[in-house]
């Protein structure tokens, strides 16, 4: 618990610091007046003042600010403990004297250099520890909808089927099936089996999405065994412990048979430690969109990796690639989750971030540093949501002021402001009510 507290609010800490630095240095870029610069919100802890700008440590944990001269939103100003400069003469070094490029540069910087900081981490950690191949070359299911034409023979691959070979590849890893099939030459192709010992013949097209399309269509076996188990949840009440494996379910996920069968009692027999248990767990129910699905509280077991040393420029593309798939993995959680395509219950305040936190603090030094580049893209989209008060907010503004030549009025932007603080608050409820389900097993 304490582990948890530490690591959570050491992340946070990096992380306001990070995005409020990226608009401290752009503001001094394009000589705006900054006054304030504070981690987090509300009365001043501590602080010293150095030229113009005065550096505070605030009490409210849950981000931070940089006060510019002639910047006025009074939602802000409330939030941050500070009030109105009463009889300010304007400045040429104001923000809202400076050209429309120049206040776009300063609001999207904070977002900029928490992009930069997950680009740094995981290019950092991949040149220190390498790159992560998953050490599984089980196949757990076939989806063959998704086959495309002359690789349909890949669906008479039965669950548990190892692969042994792609072409001429030898497979010893999850990335070779990956390689495999994208770097075989066109035309056919045969892979090797074994349990049961086969081989399955197709005809490899040159086009790369069908190709991809046929690693997609490859689930990745995953043996059943329980991951981190959550506190108060199902699983901890029925008994389950990290690292038991489930037996007597070959061919069934864990996750598969809890999804389906919510409020229903289930008998779970083990193995512990050499010994063989019997365990019953009720997984509670939960809404998801349209339906109902079971969940007991337990995360997925962690893949067994292995590593292979790369150069810095191999880094380097690697940090590039990760901060860009993980962008847009996020970005289609948020636009899912407005369309109803992902259930409002997925949200998370700080108690599940830090339960995060913590669990991956737990598993090493590498894990909690991609949990930090991880949470600062988040950090990075969720500020760039065009909801008042956020950064994207204030661009937003901005972009009318152009569309419309001339600036959006102080009124209209503190009632939108006020409606953007109404939102976030909201926000922030549900997300601590989903917490709290999850705290109490429901």
């Amino acid at each position: 618990m304490i582990t948890s507290f530490a690591v959570t609010m050491l992340m946070l800490g990096v992380l306001i610091f990070v995005h409020e630095l990226g608009h401290y240095l752009a503001a001094k870029s394009v000589d705006i007046e900054v006054q304030k610069f504070s981690i987090r919100f509300g009365p001043k802890i501590a602080g010293f003042k150095k030229g113009e700008t005065e550096y505070l440590l605030s009490l409210i944990p849950l981000g931070g600010y940089v006060k510019m001269g002639g910047m006025y939103d009074e939602t802000m100003e409330q939030m941050e403990g500070g009030s109105q400069e009463v009889g300010r003469e304007p400045s040429h070094r104001d923000f809202d004297s400076k050209p429309i490029w120049a206040r776009a540069f300063v609001l999207s910087a904070g977002v900029l250099m928490n992009f930069v900081l997950a680009f740094l981490i995981y290019t950092g950690v991949t040149a220190f520890w390498g790159t992560k191949e998953i050490e599984e070359t089980r196949v757990a299911q076939v989806d063959s909808d998704i086959l495309p034409k002359g690789a349909e023979n890949l669906s008479l691959l039965e669950s548990g089927t190892r692969l042994m070979t792609i072409g001429d590849r030898v497979v010893n890893h999850w990335g070779d099936v990956s390689e495999g099939f994208l770097e075989a030459p066109t035309g056919h192709l045969a892979i090797s089996t074994e349990n049961p010992q086969s081989v399955v013949e197709i005809d490899l097209s040159e086009s790369e999405e069908e190709r991809r399309f046929i690693i997609q269509a490859l689930s990745l076996w995953q043996d059943n065994i329980i991951g981190v188990v959550n506190s108060g949840s199902p699983a901890e009440k029925g008994g389950l412990q990290e690292g038991d494996k489930v037996t007597g379910i070959e061919g069934v996920t864990i996750t598969d048979l809890v999804r389906s069968n919510p409020n229903v009692q289930l008998e779970f027999s083990l193995e512990r430690d050499g010994r063989k248990l019997v365990r019953f767990i009720t997984p509670g129910l939960v809404s998801d969109g349209d339906s109902e699905i079971g969940l007991m509280g337990v995360n997925s077991p962690g893949l067994q990796y292995s590593s292979e040393s790369v150069g810095l420029m191999k880094s380097f593309q690697v940090g590039f690639s990760e901060t860009v798939a993980y962008s847009g993995l996020i970005l289609n959680f948020v636009g899912e989750l407005f369309t109803g395509g992902v259930s409002h219950r997925e949200i998370g305040s700080v108690f599940a971030i830090g339960q995060m936190a913590g669990q991956t603090a737990r598993l090493g030094l590498e894990s909690y540093l991609r949990f930090v580049a991880l949470f600062s893209i988040n950090l990075a989209i969720l500020n760039l949501l065009p909801i008042p008060v956020l950064d994207g907010g204030h661009l937003m503004f901005l972009g009318v002021e152009a569309i419309r030549r001339k600036p959006v009025s102080l009124e209209t932007k503190l009632k939108f402001s006020q409606v953007g603080m109404f939102v976030l608050i909201a926000i922030m409820i549900l997300a601590l009510s989903n917490d709290f389900r999850l705290l109490l097993g429901m």
